[in-house]
């Protein structure tokens, strides 16, 4: 099972964002286990949870873990292919954020658009490099700073801005022969406290 997969097929997005379906990718991601054992986990007929597998297992989401015998029956083992999903920007590839329609280092919103493009981008790396079956050399950093004061913060802001420049200046070398393009990526964002989270998490259940 993977840590982490990115989904950018539009089919496999939808089936993903089922609640049913979403409910038993949680189930699974906890071990293998069947129709029969998950319809009693989530409260839902066997036949019913076998439906909803038969669609994840279409779209890669859960795969056969193996099969048991109980009395005359055979039960299919089901797992899921990852610990947790992200949909890429690509599942909706026609209005997916462009962060280079406008270039604003101070606005939330052009911050969203990277964030959105370095899921599409990574995704398409790491898809890439396993079907070659190489490694994929990427680096991150996260951290986490309280400033006394907004002066502070700008102040960080802009030795961060001139600190990274250099950096790139010193070793860009656009001329260079069997060298690689990388994109650099920095980010300053408030930390999103936990009953904001929660709340966030409420809104997206409750419905309209």
């Amino acid at each position: 099972m993977l840590d982490v997969t990115v989904i950018e097929d539009p089919e496999a997005a939808a089936v993903s964002l089922d609640p049913i379906r979403a409910r038993l990718l949680a189930e699974l991601t906890a071990g293998p286990a069947s129709a029969a054992m998950l319809a009693g986990q989530v409260g839902l007929p066997r036949q019913k949870v076998n439906y909803h597998l038969k669609a994840l297992e279409r779209h890669g989401l859960v795969e056969l873990a193996g099969e048991r015998r109980k009395g005359n029956v055979t039960e299919r083992l089901m797992r899921a292919t990852a610990a947790s999903y992200v949909i890429s920007p690509l599942a909706l590839s026609a209005v997916q954020p462009d962060p280079d329609r406008f270039r604003d280092q101070l606005s939330a919103r052009w911050l969203l658009a990277l964030g959105a493009r370095l899921v599409r981008d990574v995704g398409a790396l790491i898809t890439g490099a396993a079907k070659a079956r190489k490694r994929l050399a990427t680096y991150a950093l996260d951290g986490e700073v309280r400033f006394a004061s907004a002066a502070d913060r700008a102040a960080f802001v802009q030795e961060l801005t001139a600190g990274v420049t250099a950096l790139i200046r010193k070793y860009d070398a656009p001329d260079a022969e069997g060298g690689r393009a990388h994109r650099i990526v920095v980010a300053v964002h408030p930390t999103l406290k936990q009953t904001e989270l929660e709340q966030s998490e409420l809104d997206q259940t409750e419905p309209e």
